[in-house]
């Protein structure tokens, strides 16, 4: 590996430690960043990752995350390498520099050297297995193997239970990475635990959202909901997100409010319909009819714009995450309910049994619509409990605003020059002999879910 180089705009005198418990952090010398914004030689950061307009929930946090660094820190320091799915073209904004074709792995060499050649202080890589191609997404390994400056990885997807290709990729990445930043003590416990990692490498930094107002849905509800009590989930659909455990709740969910409604707004995941079409969205439609509630489903059936995400969010009574399965690291759409003060059923997935904890929503079993059921009708009957879980979401949620995420972002990008400059290259770790352990699904960690 090329040795890495030290630039004057990322030696600096104040850092962030991560300390082993959510959202923590501690000073570990005295403070210089205040004048970060200040500095004529600003820091020169490169984004990898997805990037809207195409759509799905890592590009939707790529584009949010910097549109924060560019309110906070200017838009001259901040490039984009966006990673394009098989056999698509998108009309990227001018931020988007370079364009990596998945299943490609030389463009993942050009990508390098086009970085190499660009003059960038930091590359900041938005890691998700499944947007990269070949084994677990190896393919990014060939981009990471030629940088010759400090790299920070995200990871939106940390497992507990790896297969030998995951293990391999993630090991690699995180010997490759000067930082390695995860949303939630789950993730940060698995990579200590599982894959080895120090930490000392780790910062952990929650999802970013939007600084939205505490204020009654009433104000979001146009005429075609008024007067309704609004059940909400939103996303891009596939079959692992649950929709029709709250469809069959809802028979006796109306037998005592009978103005409830369930918005599910959102269209099929693009690799869901490249796979099988609109099937998924067509069953619960066909699920809703069967059960005697289709008058009360309501498919907003689109891809959401922000401006629409915000109304549809902000018209909910109670935001419902009833996702199927465990393994689940992170959720954009639950960060951007608590960040709307919604009261919240979710099931309990990793990343919703820790920002729900404390009376901030209702956990409730996979895959039961009685429980569902139950928990909805208990909140809507009682309004004190409801405005006090709205509350508490809310409150939690305030420290995971855009801004504040971009600041934590930079201290991470300061501490990764420093601690580049401090050692050895890393070493390649790829390929490895390890026994395999128990296979688990990827789950991809997106916007829409």
């Amino acid at each position: 590996m090329s040795t890495r180089s030290l630039p004057e705009s990322l030696k600096f005198g104040s850092l962030m430690q991560y300390v082993p418990n959510p959202m923590v952090f501690r000073k570990v010398a005295p403070l210089a960043l205040p004048a970060m914004c200040s500095r004529p030689d600003p820091v020169r950061v490169a984004v990898i990752g997805n990037h809207l307009p195409r759509q799905c929930g890592i590009a939707t946090f790529t584009t949010d995350l910097c549109d924060a660094f560019t309110a906070a820190y200017g838009a001259a320091g901040l490039m984009v390498v966006a990673v394009n799915d098989q056999q698509s073209s998108y009309g990227y904004p001018a931020r988007v520099r370079f364009e990596i074709t998945e299943n490609d792995i030389s463009s993942y060499k050009a990508a390098a050297n086009f970085l190499n050649s660009s003059n960038i202080d930091i590359v900041c890589l938005e890691h998700e297995y499944g947007i990269f191609g070949g084994k677990a997404g190896g393919h990014i390994l060939r981009l990471l193997q030629h940088l010759k400056m400090p790299l920070v990885t995200t990871l939106h997807t940390v497992l507990r239970e790896p297969d030998v290709d995951q293990l391999i990729v993630m090991q690699e990445i995180a010997a490759r990475s000067d930082r390695l930043i995860v949303m939630s003590e789950h993730s940060s416990r698995f990579l200590r635990n599982v894959f080895g990692v120090s930490s000392d490498k780790i910062d952990l930094i929650p999802h970013g959202i939007p600084d939205m107002p505490f204020v009654d849905e009433v104000s979001y509800k146009d005429s075609s909901i008024e007067g309704k009590t609004v059940l909400l989930t939103f996303g891009l659909l596939s079959p692992n997100k649950g929709f029709e455990s709250v469809i069959r709740a809802l028979p006796r969910i109306l037998s005592r409010h009978e103005k409830v409604v369930y918005v599910i707004a959102g269209a099929t995941h693009p690799h869901v319909r490249r796979r099988e079409g609109d099937r998924y969205r067509l069953e619960l439609e066909a699920l809703a009819e069967s059960l005697g509630v289709k008058e009360h489903v309501i498919f907003v059936n689109r891809f959401v714009s922000p401006q629409e995400m915000a109304s549809l969010v902000g018209s909910a009574d109670i935001y419902i995450t009833p996702y199927r399965y465990e393994a689940q690291a992170v959720s954009g759409t639950l960060a951007y309910a608590m960040g709307a003060g919604k009261a919240i059923i979710s099931t309990p997935y990793w990343y919703a049994t820790e920002v729900l904890a404390d009376g901030r929503g209702a956990l409730v079993p996979f895959d039961d619509s009685a429980a569902i059921a139950d928990t909805a009708t208990e909140l809507l009957d009682n309004e004190s409990a409801l405005q006090s879980m709205r509350k508490s979401a809310y409150l939690y949620a305030r420290r995971m605003i855009w801004d504040q995420i971009a600041q934590s972002y930079m201290q991470s990008f300061m501490r990764a020059g420093a601690d580049s400059g401090q050692r050895r290259p890393a070493r390649a770790v790829f390929p490895l002999t390890i026994a395999a352990p128990n296979a688990s699904v990827v789950r991809t960690s997106e916007f829409g879910g």
